[in-house]
């Protein structure tokens, strides 16, 4: 369109180009790959073949594209990563995206029949895809364990389920078993009702693939001697790991290290920095008494300070606060709210430090992180307290037999690998264990068994802080204030360790959530789905 009248469309276009020294990932995913895996009868949870056939795409886009040097894949989804200097159409991400997923479902449809010759494929598949900008090599070490944490979730959350409906369970049945289940919970289950050993199933189910360039030694020919004469090129492997964000794994791979650098930490889970802030601050594991109780007192006074504040419950480094259905604090803006709730509860944590830890020094800043809930009934409300507290449960069931096993002599290491590998007799009780609480008496003589091991007779013996989290509340039974100097009558704000699942917590204390009760009585649907309950969440050191 050079010099014609209609060029000054081209004003039109958006740049989009990603600057250096940023990263670029390319993300590509099927589009409505659950209808087209029924429609092609792919084999459930995984089918091998369609595995394979997304890896072998995945090898020539590595074979078609030099400037990729790195990518990883499972089910319906691979990541492209590129070299840190490519210039690829000048880094465009429109351009960079659309070649990269055009030519990975070319390869797709036209690979289709080298893995199933005897099935048609019987309409057009097609993928979606997106670029990824990471700002820093450590950006995309968290990346990669992001995609394979994801992997390895789904696979097992499907292969239940897969495993329950094949059982005879409806599909919902299945979904409702597996409703709010953690990872544990989910080992057992494959375990004990299917024999199942998650850590022996296919690394590419549990895994994912990585697909990257390695250099290789090649004789390319002979001299006069007989001497052979070798040249490096480069060759595309598929391989399979635990952990490819760790730097074992990145670190082997010599392209990786010229075309993107080399990872300086390990980066097994994604965890919040409370981890890193307990580790400075040397507190007790699995529990720090002192440090839940400084916890509490920031509840305790952000119940003081805000009215609106009618119940909260803690756990470990993180503390949900209920606002009261007709609150208008903040005129119910949530940021204001968020922001101004996590900025006392911090505030009040430093403060309050030294009288909990005299013999510590705070070395850093702590921060909390936060956001705002809505719920529309006091059913919806309660069922979020009780998932909280259940959580408080099987967390510390599991933080205790994980530093028991520690304190038995295992490193931190070996016993993370007792607890994924589930190979011997400890690990075996260990999600018997776990699972105690949603299996009920079922798991008794497990149960005491792993105790035993451990010199814990009974787990109901331990702190009921550690066991129940904590419930901060008014107590409209006790009243503080000097009503001769003129100061109101006050309720006291108190702390208790209890079960606020069963409905006797709350018909103890009737004033917590009153209103919300007589707003129940009322019977209206519509007024009950009109009113809205803030909870905060402040989770430390993020």
């Amino acid at each position: 369109m050079a010099n014609s009248k209609y060029e000054y469309v081209k004003s039109f276009e958006v740049e989009d180009e990603i600057m250096l020294p940023n990263l670029i990932v390319v993300l590509i995913g099927g589009h409505d790959f659950r209808r087209f895996s029924e429609v092609h009868e792919f084999e459930k949870p995984n089918d091998e073949k369609a595995l394979k056939l997304m890896n072998s795409c995945a090898t020539l886009v590595l074979q078609e594209f030099p400037d990729i040097v790195f990518s990883f894949g499972f089910s319906d989804e691979y990541s492209f990563v590129f070299k840190q200097t490519t210039k690829f159409y000048q880094r465009r991400a429109s351009k960079v995206v659309s070649i990269i997923v055009s030519f990975f479902t070319s390869a797709y449809t036209t690979k289709w029949k080298d893995f199933f010759p005897e099935k048609e494929l019987k309409y057009p598949p097609s993928f979606h895809s997106r670029a990824i900008v990471c700002a820093s090599l450590e950006v995309l070490q968290e990346y990669l364990a992001w995609r394979q944490q994801h992997c390895h979730i789904t696979n097992q959350y499907s292969t239940c389920l897969c495993k329950l409906v094949k059982s005879g369970k409806t599909e919902k049945e299945a979904l409702d078993i597996l409703k709010g289940t953690q990872k544990q919970e989910r080992n057992e289950l494959l375990y004990r009702q299917f024999g199942i050993n998650y850590t022996t199933l296919p690394q590419i189910f549990r895994q994912g693939s990585c697909v990257l360039k390695n250099e290789v030694e090649d004789i390319v020919k002979y001299s006069e001697n007989g001497t052979p004469v070798k040249r490096m090129r480069r060759d595309v492997t598929t391989v399979h790991s635990k952990n490819i964000a760790g730097r074992k794994f990145w670190n082997e791979h010599p392209s990786l290290l010229k075309e993107l650098g080399g990872f300086t930490k390990d980066v097994g889970k994604i965890n919040s920095d409370y981890v890193r802030f307990s580790e400075v601050h040397d507190f007790e594991k699995p529990n720090d008494e002192q440090a839940l109780n400084l916890m509490n007192s920031c509840a305790v006074a952000v119940l003081q300070e805000f009215p609106d504040v009618v119940f909260s419950y803690g756990v470990s480094d993180e503390y949900s606060f209920v606002l009261k259905k007709d609150s208008q604090f903040c005129q119910r803006k949530a940021s204001n709210i968020v922001s101004i709730m996590v900025s006392f509860f911090t505030s009040t944590y430093v403060m309050n430090w030294k009288a909990f830890f005299p013999q510590k020094e705070l070395k850093y800043s702590p921060a909390f992180d936060g956001r705002a809930v809505c719920y529309p009934s006091t059913e919806i409300l309660r069922h979020y307290l009780a998932w909280r507290q259940v959580d408080c449960h099987i967390n510390n069931q599991y933080n205790t037999c994980f530093w028991m096993l520690v304190k038995s002599g295992k490193s931190k290491s070996e016993a993370q690998r007792v607890e994924e590998d589930g190979q011997d007799l400890d690990v075996h009780l260990i999600f018997v264990f776990l699972n105690s609480f949603v299996l009920q008496g079922t798991q008794a003589q497990e149960k005491k068994g792993m105790l035993a091991q451990f010199g814990i007779d009974d787990y109901n013996a331990l702190p009921v802080m550690f066991r129940q989290g904590s419930s901060v509340f008014l107590d409209d039974r006790v009243l503080y204030g000097n009503r001769a100097s003129g100061e109101k009558p006050c309720n006291k704000v108190i702390v208790e360790h209890c079960n606020i699942i069963e409905q006797s917590f709350w018909e103890e204390h009737p004033s917590i959530l009153d209103e919300i009760e007589d707003v129940g009585k009322v019977g209206s649907d519509l007024y009950l789905a009109s009113l809205q309950y803030y909870h905060i969440v402040s989770t430390a050191m993020r």
